[in-house]
C-alpha cells in the first residue's frame, strides 16, 4: 500500500520533450515509474526514445493521452508562464492527480488553478515541489529514487532537499510514500491532507512531517494531529536560525511576531504529542527510536 501513487499508476509528462522533462522522464523510468505518454501539442504523433529500449508516444493533449493510455497521473514540467494553462487542461481532461514541479509559478495563477481543481475534484501536488515517491513502485517528480527504499514510514515535507535528507537518513527502515508538497504560499496538497492519508494507510506505521517558518500550516497540522492521528509523528521545522521579520526565499515566508516562527511551530507540534527534532538528523534519530522500539 501507499498513498496517492502505486506501481499501477499510469503517468503522462506534460512538457516531456523539453530539457527538464527529458532528463527527469529518463530518471523516473529508471526508477520503475509506468510512464505511458508525453504531452506537447507541437509534437503530437511523434515518439521519443529513452534508455533501455523504451519508446514513449507524444500526444497533442492530456485528453488524447488519457483516452489512449488510461493515464491517471500527470506530472508538469513546463515553464511558469504556461503552468496555469497546463494544469487547467489536465483538470478539464479529468486527470485525478496532477503533480506540478515548476518553480516560480505566480501565486495568483496557483490560486486560480487550485480553486478550479478543487471544484472538479482533482488532487494537485505542488507547485514548486519535488513530487512524490513510493519507493520500489513509482516515482513522479525529481526525487532521486536511489537514495531510499520501501518501508513503513510516511513522509510529508515542504522542503525538497530536506525530503531527500530524511529519505537517505532512514533509508534502511524505508518509506511507504514520501510527498514533497512544495514551499509556495499556496499548495495543492497540505500537511493535513497527507496526515489523513497516512493515518488511513494500513502499511504506514509512523509519520515524519517537515515544515518551514512562515504561515500557520504547521500549527493547523498540529491541531489536526491532536484530534485525528493515532500513529506516532515526528517533526522538524526548518528556520530556527532565521532572522525575524525577514522574508525567506524558499517558502516566501515572512515571520511576524511569534506567529510563524520555528519555535512557535515546534511548541504547537509538541503540545499535540509530536516529537520535534532540532536538526534533520535528530528528527531521523527520533523516528528510528520509535520504530525500533515497537
Amino acid at each position: 500500500m501507499a498513498i496517492f501513487l502505486t506501481a499501477d499508476s499510469k503517468v503522462v509528462v506534460q512538457g516531456m520533450t523539453g530539457s527538464e522533462g527529458m532528463k527527469h522522464t529518463t530518471r523516473m523510468l529508471a526508477s520503475g515509474t509506468q510512464i505511458v505518454g508525453g504531452v506537447n501539442p507541437r509534437k503530437a504523433g511523434e515518439q521519443v526514445d529513452f534508455p533501455g529500449d523504451v519508446t514513449i508516444p507524444v500526444f497533442g493533449s492530456v485528453a488524447d493521452a488519457m483516452a489512449a493510455t488510461g493515464a491517471d497521473v500527470s506530472v508538469v514540467f513546463v515553464p511558469p508562464a504556461f503552468t496555469k494553462a497546463a494544469v487547467i487542461e489536465a483538470v478539464d481532461a479529468g486527470m485525478p492527480l496532477i503533480v506540478i514541479i515548476t518553480e516560480g509559478v505566480p501565486v495568483a495563477d496557483t490560486a486560480e488553478f487550485f480553486a478550479y481543481a478543487q471544484s472538479k475534484g482533482t488532487r494537485l501536488i505542488g507547485p514548486n515541489c519535488p513530487g512524490l515517491i513510493t519507493p520500489g513502485q513509482s516515482n513522479v517528480g525529481i526525487t532521486p529514487a536511489t537514495i531510499t527504499g520501501p518501508g513503513r514510514i510516511g513522509l510529508v515535507s515542504k522542503s525538497g532537499t530536506l525530503t531527500y535528507q530524511m529519505l537517505f537518513e532512514l533509508r534502511d527502515l524505508g518509506f511507504s510514500t514520501a510527498v514533497g508538497i512544495g514551499g509556495d504560499p499556496i499548495v495543492g496538497t497540505t500537511h493535513i491532507d497527507c496526515l489523513e492519508a497516512f493515518e488511513n494507510d494500513p502499511d504506514t506505521a509512523a509519520i515524519v512531517m517537515i515544515g518551514e517558518i512562515g504561515g500557520d500550516a504547521e500549527e493547523r497540522a498540529a491541531a489536526y494531529i491532536k484530534e485525528h492521528v493515532t500513529k506516532p509523528v515526528v517533526g522538524y521545522v526548518a528556520g530556527f536560525e532565521a532572522p525575524e521579520g525577514k522574508t525567506m526565499g524558499h517558502a516566501g515566508a515572512i515571520v511576524s511576531g511569534s506567529a510563524g516562527t520555528a519555535q512557535a511551530k515546534k511548541e504547537a507540534l509538541e503540545a499535540a504529542g509530536v516529537k520535534v527534532g532540532k536538526t534533520p538528523s535528530e528528527t531521523a534519530r527520533l523516528m528510528r527510536e520509535i520504530l525500533t522500539a515497537s
